[in-house]
């Protein structure tokens, strides 16, 4: 989708959802937000993008042995991608963190994988704290979409795995690769399919990273249910641990910049039948967009201070 189309459908989404919850409405609940819950949220995203990072770091024990760059510009290339996430789409900048490792004498296939199995155990995450919480929130209006995403995302989490660790599946993948009429599409896949099976040789890291991924949800969605306290929502905790996950999902759904719009629209229709009025929970949405760009600031600073060359990984060799 070209970025200007993806700008339309953002400003679009969230200016309907401004229109219906009321504009004045949305700003008296954001500015009588209390401060000291906003603070609390604050305090957790530091903890959250910490965590984010150290199982990326974790997932990097599966590279050729020797190329591993050195901890400080793994993550600086991390919060740096954080950073440029708030003004692309969730896929490109997943594309910017592999092409800068790549840059650092690491193969392409290997820091996409890395980058891949990331996203993939980050999905994982999100289904199980969210479906952990659906029996839970069966009585607070918990609607029947939430279990139809989780579904969906936890089927293509099983598909990622088989590749991973069945040869069958990652064969049958390739054969289905291999009908695409572009040599260099089949030639990556093949490449990108050997480097994410050697995580098949490493449990006690993608067990690792699985648990941080599902503090990292967990913590997440305890800084939407400070805002939600912050904006006078009284809603039950686990109505956020139902719901949060797969908004999170949708935020991720690469069609407008940075979830913008998409995010409105998830927190509405979500907690709405929750009782969240509409006004509060536009506000709230705005809220968890702003906190999610607070924790991406460490890597504009980064950013904006380095040179080029540290901005996009040491030159290959």
């Amino acid at each position: 989708m070209p970025r200007i189309l993806r700008i339309l459908v953002a400003v679009v989404l969230t200016a309907i959802v401004l229109y219906a919850a009321n504009p004045s409405q949305v700003l008296r609940a954001t500015a009588n937000a209390d401060v000291f819950w906003l603070g609390a949220a604050v305090a957790l995203v530091l903890v959250d993008r910490s965590l984010m990072a150290l199982r990326w770091i974790d997932l990097l024990v599966a590279l050729t042995p020797g190329s591993r760059p050195p901890f400080r510009r793994v993550l600086r290339i991390f919060f740096v991608s954080s950073f440029v996430s708030n003004f692309v789409p969730s896929v490109a900048a997943d594309m910017y963190r592999a092409y800068a490792l790549a840059r650092c004498d690491v193969h392409l296939a290997e820091s996409t994988a890395s980058v891949l199995m990331d996203r993939v155990l980050g999905v994982l995450s999100m289904v199980i704290v969210g479906a952990c919480a659906l029996p839970f929130a069966r009585d607070v209006g918990i609607t029947r979409g939430l279990t139809l995403a989780l579904f969906i995302a936890f089927a293509a989490c099983v598909a990622a795995a088989g590749v991973v660790f069945s040869e069958r599946a990652a064969a049958a993948f390739l054969h289905i690769m291999n009908l695409a009429p572009v040599a260099v599409v089949r030639r990556a896949a093949e490449s990108l399919t050997q480097a994410v099976r050697r995580y098949a040789h490493h449990h006690g890291a993608l067990a690792r990273v699985l648990i941080m991924s599902i503090a990292v949800q967990a913590i997440r969605v305890i800084q939407a249910w400070c805002l939600g306290a912050a904006l006078g929502l009284e809603l039950p905790v686990l109505v956020y641990f139902a719901s949060v996950p797969v908004i999170l999902l949708i935020m991720q759904v690469p069609v407008t910049i940075n979830g913008l719009g998409t995010t409105q629209v998830a927190f509405v229709t979500f907690l709405g039948p929750s009782g969240a009025d509409p006004a509060r929970a536009t506000a709230l949405s705005l809220l968890f967009l702003a906190l999610g760009f607070i924790g991406t600031l460490p890597g504009g600073i980064i950013y904006a201070f380095a040179d080029q060359t540290e901005r996009h990984g040491a030159q290959p060799s």
